[in-house]
């Protein structure tokens, strides 16, 4: 229905309108993005972790490509000890991964980012944020409003004696963000509603525990996003500022978030 009246609608634009007009955008000096998000499996034997820094440059609005970051300096510190893990670009561009020692957060702990890049230091601090297990996951038979939508319903238990705040991966670069503020303690479940699936597809459902801050960040990019076009916490679609701060220029500050999560993840099959 959204895209049939997305369709109606420039079709009464075009058929309105001979004159073609050039909008022009203003475009800002391009400014860093640091994607530095880590998923820590504590559950799973051996503990299993992903994720990595990304570093792109923020690209005009109707550009296709999103410039990369090759050049810059890249470590996490240990501040309850001052060990210092150092990350090197992987063979995808942009992407860095720890040099030689794994790297695996532990609770309690801060932990902080150094980017240098372009003779300025960019720097976040943060901790490990528990999540609880999924206990469950079933398919249902309920739709929304075309009808042939599949129902995946997951089933977990909230932590009681914390405030948690989870988000939602549930493949597909598709994601949401909820706090518990309404099941303290409980077991809950919720439905979730897949377009487009068939028989036999596989996906792979994940809950991570994070802060309120990186909470109310990824409301604002889910919702921005609008889950069209990607991935919204590859590459910020508006000035959305995270927890990373530039030491050496405040004003120059960069975009994207620093976010250590414990992470729980079940894999699910669609039935028929």
């Amino acid at each position: 229905m959204k895209k049939l009246l997305y369709i109606l609608v420039l079709t009464l634009i075009v058929t309105s309108c001979e004159d073609v007009i050039d909008v022009d955008l203003p475009n800002g000096a391009p400014r860093l993005v640091i994607d530095a998000s880590f998923e820590t499996y504590l559950n799973e034997t051996p503990v299993d972790i992903e994720g990595g820094v990304r570093l792109t440059l923020s690209a005009p609005f109707f550009d296709d490509e999103v410039p990369t970051v090759s050049n810059a300096t890249v470590f996490i510190t240990n501040q309850s000890n001052n060990t210092i893990i150092n990350f090197a670009e992987s063979i995808e561009p942009g992407f860095y991964t720890p040099e030689i020692v794994e790297f695996i957060p532990e609770f309690n702990t801060s932990y902080t980012l150094t980017v240098i890049y372009d003779n300025e230091t960019y720097t976040a601090t943060t901790e490990l944020v528990p999540t609880v297990p999924i206990d469950n996951i079933v398919q249902g038979d309920a739709t929304l409003f075309d009808g042939d939508e599949t129902e995946v319903i997951i089933f977990f238990t909230d932590d009681g004696a914390r405030d948690d705040y989870y988000l939602f991966d549930f493949d597909f670069s598709l994601f949401l963000a909820s706090e518990d503020r309404f099941y303290q303690g409980e077991s809950f479940n919720f439905s979730y509603f897949y377009e487009d699936m068939i028989a036999g597809q596989n996906l792979t459902i994940k809950i991570l525990g994070i802060d309120e801050r990186y909470f109310n960040y990824a409301n604002l990019l889910i919702e921005q996003s609008e889950q069209e076009g990607g991935n919204p916490f590859l590459t910020p679609p508006v000035v959305l500022r995270g927890n990373i701060i530039n030491t050496t220029n405040p004003d120059n500050y960069p975009l994207g978030y620093f976010n250590l999560s414990e992470a729980s993840r079940l894999g699910f099959t669609v039935e028929e």
